[in-house]
């Protein structure tokens, strides 16, 4: 497999060139998609995913790890009805922020992958991470798609809601939802 790395985030509709090329890549085998973003479970998630799913389908099996960013326009705020937007100064360095962020979530996960002599395909999406997750798993015709889980408590889960719920309702492949190790505090 070719590994890609991710050095610009996705622009437009949430497809950018890493998408794309993950997207279009041939699809050899079974296709698993990992979301990760800046948190250990996720990490913890990838680690889980490439020891037990990949572990014993190596030659047929390709991984994509997947990271989705808000979107610059989240900056925008209501000022007596009407959108303001932040100064563009402002704006640009947000989106800096955002893609060296990208940047460093996709390269400890690619060091991780690296660990286990797994490559992978890499991807950004922008935009809210619920639906940015389910729209570029589709778009990567993912197998199965694989996500930690905060371990949110009901209350919690319902005030914040949980991106991991979402997805098991909302996916259009398989869910895998991997909890924290036991013992581990959240």
């Amino acid at each position: 497999m070719e590994e890609v790395t991710a050095t610009e985030a996705m622009e437009g509709a949430g497809v950018g060139p890493e998408l794309a090329e993950a997207t279009t890549a041939e699809k050899k085998g079974f296709k698993v998609v990992v979301a990760v973003d800046d948190s250990e479970i996720s990490h913890y998630a990838l680690s889980w995913a490439i020891e037990y799913v990949l572990a014993n389908r190596r030659n047929d099996c390709q991984l994509v790890v997947l990271h989705v960013q808000h979107s610059v326009e989240t900056f925008m705020y209501p000022v007596a009805g009407h959108a303001v937007y932040a100064p563009t100064l402002s704006m640009d360095a947000v989106r800096k922020a955002h893609e060296e962020n990208s940047k460093r979530v996709i390269s400890r996960a690619v060091d991780i992958c690296k660990s286990k002599h797994v490559d992978a395909l890499t991807a950004v999406a922008e935009g809210d991470p619920k639906d940015a997750i389910c729209e570029a798993a589709e778009k990567l015709h993912a197998d199965l798609l694989v996500v930690g889980s905060r371990g949110l408590g009901m209350i919690k889960r319902a005030f914040l809601g949980s991106v991991s719920d979402y997805l098991a309702h909302h996916a259009k492949c398989p869910v895998l939802i991997v909890k924290p190790p036991k013992g581990s505090h959240k």
